[in-house]
């Protein structure tokens, strides 16, 4: 009886190392994972938040620009009593 119990003792204490052995194993292949997918990301050059943000910004603010010089365009046609679009062109007979 006391051999047998020897017995599970020891097969019980080599799954034990077993499963750290693979837990360990698993770690490492997580971490080797992990750095391969952040070189990736970094290698493919993807814009960060910070620089979306930025240019989401940027846009914004020159698309209020482009609107108010549209509408100074459009007084200044008015002004002039010319039709959107025919100022500067030569017509040809």
């Amino acid at each position: 009886m006391q051999g047998s119990n020897r017995l599970f003792d020891d097969v019980a204490r080599l799954f034990t190392d077993a499963a750290g052995a693979a837990q360990g194993v698993r770690r490492e292949a997580e971490t080797m994972f992990k750095g391969q997918v952040e070189r990736l990301i970094r290698d493919m050059d993807v814009a960060t938040r910070e620089e979306v943000d930025v240019l989401r910004d940027l846009v914004a603010a020159l698309r209020s620009q482009n609107d108010a010089l549209a509408a100074r365009v459009t007084a200044l046609e008015a002004r002039l009593g010319a039709e959107p679009g025919s100022a500067g062109s030569t017509e040809s007979v």
